[in-house]
């Protein structure tokens, strides 16, 4: 007999896979999701134009016209070109796979996004992650020891940082990128929630040779399309084409993508509207007793409380979903994670954190 412990990698068959719990029933604030629809006449023209779409044969593998629209819409530099992902993991994994040299290291500050780790984790590469303070700020001394050290393959700069929230600063920004050229390391700065940052690397994606800017349409507001891009010269997106799946953007995505970036307002007055919702939200969590809010430039908020378990447990029973992250890493202790929702659910998530923060 022949089993899955024969065949499969014993550091696979130690881990867990992805969590994602059943939200049905739930005010869903566990996953920084845009809570808000498409408006109802947009999504009649939506679903007219993804009529028309040819599900017979397969997606174009670079669709130019998609990328010519992206680039404009997101105001990627002339010099920059633009690689496609079934969502930003995706593109972490085609980053991390075509650098998976013998002894080739990841390494990123944490606690930071999961995936980072994971994806070293499934390419065999040691992944270093790199503290940050207590405070959640970046320690640039520590960062610059470490790519010393490490001289990594890749460095991961979340800007801003989930699950944190933290928006790094440009000068020490600026510091890794210098030392990571010292040390023939690449910079991806993963802009995943830039809509309620209003801050970008962007204009800059092609100022440096070690550098590549990431980001997904998930944020935005259409998670349930999978669409992430890359940015950067073309002499780094050339290379980590070539172990891009073929055909890895749907039709249905590329069609559904198009037509809404003809329509981005609508996504960024939502977004704006969210980053509003943070203010209010924060300022409503802040006068809970024994809660601390992190200052956050994403569409969430980092939380302490008391007792995380205990908080997470309530809110459950309230039909609330939020993401426990105290076990996550050592300075997360008793730290759950909230998305900013719609007045009506952050409403809902406020009642219930009175219940247990008394």
């Amino acid at each position: 007999m022949t089993t899955p412990q024969d065949i499969i990698r014993r550091d696979v068959l130690a881990m867990t896979s992805y969590p994602v719990p059943d939200a049905s029933g739930f005010v869903k604030l566990d996953a920084m999701e845009n809570p808000y629809a498409l408006p109802a006449d947009l999504a009649a023209q939506l679903g007219a134009h993804l009529a028309q779409v040819a599900l017979n044969r397969y997606p174009a593998p670079r669709p130019e016209a998609l990328l010519a629209k992206l680039k404009a819409a997101m105001r990627v530099p002339a010099d920059c070109d633009v690689l496609l992902g079934n969502g930003s993991d995706e593109i972490i994994s085609m980053i991390t796979t075509a650098c998976a040299k013998p002894g080739a290291k990841i390494l990123a500050p944490v606690p930071g996004f999961v995936m980072y780790a994971m994806s070293a984790t499934f390419a065999q590469l040691e992944f270093v992650g790199v503290p940050l303070t207590a405070d959640f700020a970046l320690d640039v001394d520590a960062m610059l020891a470490a790519v010393a050290e490490h001289a990594p393959a890749v460095i991961w700069l979340a800007y801003p940082n989930n699950p944190t929230g933290t928006l790094y600063a440009d000068a020490e920004i600026e510091r890794v990128i210098a030392a990571a050229a010292q040390a023939k390391s690449l910079v991806v700065i993963d802009e995943a929630y830039q809509p309620f940052a209003m801050r970008s690397w962007m204009p800059r994606a092609g100022e440096f040779d070690n550098v590549v800017v990431m980001r997904t349409m998930s944020k935005l507001g259409l998670a349930g399309i999978r669409l992430g891009y890359l940015a950067g010269r073309p002499a780094w997106l050339n290379e980590f084409d070539k172990v891009r799946p073929p055909y890895n953007i749907n039709v249905l995505t590329q069609a559904a993508a198009g037509f809404l970036l003809d329509h981005v307002d609508v996504l960024d007055a939502q977004a704006a509207q969210l980053r509003a919702e943070r203010v209010a939200l924060a300022a409503q969590v802040a006068g809970l007793p024994g809660a601390r809010v992190f200052d956050s430039a994403g569409n969430f908020l980092l939380v302490r409380v008391p007792d995380a378990a205990a908080v997470y447990d309530t809110l459950l029973s309230a039909r609330v979903l939020i993401k426990n992250v105290g076990k996550m890493h050592p300075l997360l202790a008793n730290c759950v994670r909230l998305t900013v929702g719609t007045p009506d659910e952050n409403a809902q998530l406020v009642a219930a954190l009175k219940l247990v923060l008394k």
